[in-house]
């Protein structure tokens, strides 16, 4: 059932990443007042409040733009709400803003999920800086993991791939592993000469440490070029992608039925061959019923149709949004 049937109901969509934020105020119509965007939400780095500050600016950009002080229901798909009670902890935080009447929170993954499907069904993996996997279904289960690095099991992501790479390519250098190409292309990719020099330039802060993340698409063109160790390390990742997909399905009880698996985030949407061709062959072993697709559209659709879904939107309403998002 809806929260309301009055035509002025409203969402504050909200997508907030670490790098970025996406903010919308919809209509319970489907009709899109206002979008903003704003830096990334990282409370981690500077606390819950800092962080709903800074969220604070395009929020406040987007209900001004839409003529509201504020939204019947704001639903927020956030970065770094990785447990159930994160997510509580921060909607709590976020209802004190005062931004709307009702609020729900979820991670940031299942924005990508409801962005890619019709109905809140099926499955969605996430690689982007890290990796993570949500399921739904319509009655309201999820599947989902604590994917907040190796001490809940995750390998994989962006800066997951890139210390890899450098473990192997620092070990071919000095002759404790075999050889592979990545000991050449891993510090060319910043103008330097040998693993060495980019081990001293990493420790010593001389290459700033948010700029390991790069040295992922380095991994897939040395892979691509036919290095066996780079193709190893991207062979895992498709091995990590099917294992997070196959056991989301099980737990849903979606593993014999035809149901959509979602694959978002950079490293899943960079288009690089051996690492599709590789997750769909698995999964087509594994879960030969499911259907892989790509989802390029801005996830902020997908806390969008979440908002609609708990207004009881009509579906002429998601379709109106959703063509906002997915026209070129």
């Amino acid at each position: 059932m809806g929260l309301t049937s009055t035509d002025t109901a409203s969402v504050l969509a909200i997508d907030a990443g670490n790098s970025k934020t996406d903010v919308a105020v919809v209509s319970a119509a489907g009709e899109v007042l206002a979008t903003a965007r704003g830096g990334g939400f990282r409370p981690p780095a500077v606390g819950v409040a800092a962080a709903f500050d800074a969220l604070a600016e395009p929020v406040r950009r987007a209900l001004a733009d839409a003529g509201l002080d504020r939204v019947t229901h704001v639903s927020a798909c956030l970065a770094n709400a990785d447990l159930p009670v994160e997510e509580e902890q921060l909607a709590t935080a976020l209802h004190a803003r005062g931004w709307g009447g009702t609020v729900e929170v979820r991670n940031d993954t299942f924005a990508i999920l409801r962005a890619g499907v019709a109905e809140p069904r099926g499955v969605a993996v996430v690689c982007g800086a890290g990796i993570n996997c949500v399921g739904m279904r319509p009655d309201g289960r999820t599947a989902r993991f604590p994917a907040i690095g190796r001490i809940s099991g995750d390998w994989g992501g962006g800066w997951g791939l890139a210390e890899e790479a450098l473990w192997f390519a620092a070990r071919a250098e000095d002759g404790r592993g075999e050889a592979t190409a990545l000991a050449h292309t891993l510090p060319a990719h910043f103008g330097l000469s040998s693993m060495y020099a980019l081990i001293e330039a990493l420790h010593l802060e001389h290459l700033a440490p948010e700029r390991r993340g790069e040295l992922a698409p380095v991994l897939f063109a040395t892979a691509a070029g036919g290095d066996p160790v780079a193709r190893a390390i991207v062979d895992r990742l498709a091995d990590e992608v099917t294992v997070l997909a196959t056991v989301a399905l099980t737990r849903l009880e979606l593993l014999d039925e035809q149901v959509p698996v979602l694959l978002g985030g950079s490293v899943l949407t960079a288009g690089h061959d051996r690492l599709d061709d590789g997750i769909r062959a698995r999964l087509a072993a594994r879960a030969p019923k499911a259907a892989v697709h790509i989802v390029n559209v801005r996830p902020v659709l997908g806390a969008v149709l979440l908002g609609l879904d708990r207004l009881g939107a009509a579906a002429g309403a998601q379709e109106r949004a959703r063509t906002y998002w997915e026209a070129p």
